[in-house]
């Protein structure tokens, strides 16, 4: 893990101190939660990779579709 300085106001912070106290978290973790969310929102160089993973299952699993779909071997 890599330590880093950030500078807010203090309004800001105290609300952040609020927050992470009602979580049960460290404001680290709740500024760790906050840049991960952000992070993950951006498009990466690759578009598609975003998709990387959501499927799980394997190679033969198109050729029972009409099973996995309506329950039977054919519609």
């Amino acid at each position: 893990m890599i330590r880093t300085q950030i500078s807010v106001d203090e309004k800001l912070y105290e609300r952040a101190k609020a927050v992470a106290r009602r979580h049960g978290i460290s404001l680290a973790e709740l500024v760790r939660r906050g840049l991960q969310e952000v992070v993950s929102r951006e498009p990466t160089k690759q578009p598609w990779m975003a998709y990387a993973g959501v499927f799980d299952g394997n190679k033969s699993d198109s050729s029972s579709v009409d099973d996995v779909v309506y329950g039977r071997e054919a519609p």
